[in-house]
Parts: C-alpha cells; structure tokens; sequence
C-alpha cells in the first residue's frame, strides 16, 4: 500500500501486558475487497459488499469506479455497488489515482478492453508499466511523467497467455480483462496463487473453468461478456492482520482471545499456519461458508513456542510479515532461521537486545527465555515493523519504543485501541492518544 504523510509523528511505547482477553476483529480482507468491488461495477445491478474496512486504499479504489461511472455509497462497513456491466463502464474525465499498486494493475485490466484512453496518476501508478506485456492483445500501456496511460482496442482479441509464475494480482487484472473480451480467455498458471479471483467471477456467475494439472498449475478458461449477478459478498477478516493478534495473545502469558471472522482460504494463512508450527495454541472454531469464501473464529490462547526453521518457498510468502515471525522468533525456546530476512531488520531487533544475526541471505534469531527491550527509539516507515515490534514490548522487561506509530492507523484502523482493550499496555504521550 502507498504510505500517505501524516501531519505530525505519533510516538508509542508499549510495556509488559496482563493477559489479553476478550473478543477482537481483524479488518476485513484487502485484497478480496479489492477484487469483490471491482466485479461488482462489472454486475448488472446492485451488489452490497458487507464487513469492508474503509482503509485509504479501498476508498481511492471506490472512488476511481464513480469516476467510471459506477455508484458507490458506503454504510459504515457495508457497500453498495450499482454495477454497469461488461463493456458498460464510461471513459473517466481525470486521471484516476489508485491507492496501491495492486489497485493501479486491477484497473488496468478491468479497463484494457475499452477503447478510449485511460490515464493513471499519482505514486502507486508508476509500479504497473510491467502490465503492458501481458494486455497486449487487449490494449496498449504507456509510462507517462505523472503516471501511465491506458489505450484499449477497439476489437480486443481473447487472451491467450501463461504466467511467468505465482501472480494474484496479474491473475486478476488479466481476468477482470478477459470478462469484458469476446470470446474464450485461456490462462495458464504453473503454481497455484490466491485464488479469489476465481472464487468470486463464480458467484457472480461467470463461465469459468479451471483445469488443474498434475505438476499442481491449473488452465483458467473464462468466456467473455457473460451477464454478471449482483451479489452480496461478505468479506471475512485478513488472517495476515489477524495473526498480530494472535501473536500477541501467543506471548503473552495467561491470555486467552478470540478473533472473530477470519478469512481460512489455505492459500492465505501461511502466516497463521507458521505460529502453529512454532507451537502456537490457535484453534479454528466455528467454521462457515461467508460469501465464496471460508472463515472461522479463532481461539488462540498464550503458548510455549519452539523455534522452526523455514524454507526459502516458505519464507518468500510471508516475506511482508517476516518482523511478525522475528517477534514470535524472539519469544520463542531454540533458533529459528529465516530466508531473505535483512541485516536492517536483524539491527533493529539486536538494538532491543535480541539474538539476531542475517549472514547468507538468512535470518537466524534465538530464542533465550528473556526479552530485555529497552532499546532507543525506532523510526521506521513499516508500518507491520511498528505493529511487532509493539507486541515485542508487551513482553519485555523495558519499554519498547516506536518514534511515529501513525502509518499503522492506515494498514490496520484500531488495533492499538483493540489491544489496549484487550489489557494491552501501550502509551503516547499524555494529550497524543491514537
């Protein structure tokens, strides 16, 4: 996501907690929210999106569809889309402004098959151009000095193309394109990637097909211009977000949570999955269909943890969280080792006097049984840095400090005042509460 500036630093220091207890919410899901939005301004009719975490992300992604035509009303966490249908979207006035690069690549493809120009600006537009290759048949992408543009064909020929690789947000730009095309699409994807895409273009009925190979790739064969059927989509919370609760009720001693309406899709809870090998105590309760998708409650309570060692396939797909599993490294008995972990990474946990060392291209941090804390205070953009290294402190013997907590706010609205009401102790300066 791309960090907006904030007005002024908001500086947070966390300290040893009492057990957490209570019932917690992760945001819904981003990614599947992204993907449910877009397909319902291609639906004939009114969808309603429900549980959406109005993040900055998704409101500019909400916004860029008014821009095309498309009506959008929010009701707190409930949204209703007024869909045009395949090939029903109108050419934009101004220049939409994406909130994230994934956001900048499904616009692309929902927009390939018009034949009018489309123009993308602002930071997050600049990390699509490597889609032009792939839209080809469809449609023509340039890099412009504030952003790119975006030129469809007026007879745009049904794509026929295999992925380089695992690729959720391509798969997806590719399919919201090939929904709009004449014709039979064919994707080819050699190893499997989220597949939210596919669930939802299913409920909103679209004729997809998907062809699994023995080698574990599929072949995606979706027919074009199908009418698609406004829906309601429930959206789950992200299991990404919601193991930093779970972590922190892991650590924790004596606490006892529970975090409600969890997206379970098993290509998405590899974060959760890694706290359960290290030995966390997360079980999976209340299990139910939510829209095309699986979620469940999850019952985590305070655990001893083991150290783990994990893969370089492993690693690379929590690569956005590796500060997460530092953490519960940290806490945990024995070494764990990480791949791709940075030696900037390795320096900000050995300021909080943790064992940590990157050598080779891995991570490696042991686990002693004492967390001091207490190191100065850390100044980092990372906004899923600052949500660990808070949990870190809830278990150490000294503060741990954080000089601007505030891009955390925009990633995850309301998980300071979520854990703090769990028992949670962490603190701003008097007269600068988050």
């Amino acid at each position: 996501m791309i960090q907006t500036a904030h007005p002024s630093p908001l500086p947070l220091t966390s300290r040893g907690a009492d057990a957490l207890s209570g019932s917690l919410a992760a945001p819904g899901d981003a990614t599947l929210a992204q993907t449910a939005l877009m397909l319902a301004g291609l639906a004939v009719g009114r969808s309603t999106l429900c549980g959406l975490t109005p993040t900055p992300e998704l409101v500019a992604s909400a916004e860029a569809l008014r821009q095309l035509g498309v009506t959008v009303a929010m009701e707190g966490r409930d949204w209703h889309v007024e869909g045009l249908g395949p090939l029903g979207l109108l050419e934009p006035q101004a220049a939409l402004v994406p909130g994230s690069a994934e956001a900048a690549t499904l616009l692309l493809g929902l927009l390939a098959p018009y034949p009018f120009t489309t123009r993308l600006a602002g930071p997050a537009a600049r990390f699509a151009p490597a889609l032009g290759e792939a839209l080809a048949p469809i449609g023509q992408v340039r890099s412009e000095a504030e952003g790119l543009s975006l030129r469809g064909s007026p007879l745009p020929l049904p794509l026929q193309r295999t992925l380089e690789g695992p690729d959720a947000p391509l798969k997806t730009a590719l399919l919201l394109a090939a929904a709009q095309t004449r014709g039979i699409s064919s994707l080819v994807e050699p190893a499997p990637s989220q597949d939210h895409a596919e669930k939802l273009l299913a409920a909103f009925g679209a004729r997809l097909s998907v062809t699994e190979d023995e080698a574990g790739g599929s072949t995606l064969a979706l027919a074009g211009l199908s009418a698609l059927r406004p829906q309601n989509i429930a959206i789950p919370g992200d299991p990404s977000l919601a193991a930093y609760l779970a972590l922190a009720a892991l650590i924790v001693p004596g606490s006892d949570i529970t975090i409600e309406n969890v997206l379970i899709n098993p290509l998405r809870t590899g974060l959760i999955d890694t706290l359960l090998e290290m030995g966390g105590d997360i079980h999976f309760v209340n299990q139910r269909l939510s829209g095309s998708e699986h979620a469940a409650d999850l019952r985590v309570r305070s655990s001893r943890m083991k150290g783990v060692t994990l893969s370089d396939a492993h690693s690379a797909a929590i690569a956005g969280d590796i500060a997460l599993v530092a953490v519960a490294a940290a806490c945990a008995e024995g070494e764990t080792s990480i791949a791709g972990g940075t030696p900037a990474l390795a320096a900000v946990l050995s300021a909080q006097k943790i064992d940590a060392k990157s050598q080779d291209g891995r991570l490696t941090i042991t686990g002693t049984g004492r967390l001091e804390g207490g190191g100065k205070p850390v100044s980092t953009t990372d906004p899923r840095l600052a949500m660990s290294l808070l949990l870190l402190g809830l278990v150490s013997r000294k503060k741990v400090a954080l000089e601007d907590a505030a891009g955390i706010e925009a990633l995850f609205p309301g998980f300071v005042d979520m854990l703090r009401g769990a028992g949670a102790r962490i603190e701003a300066p008097k007269g600068r509460q988050p």
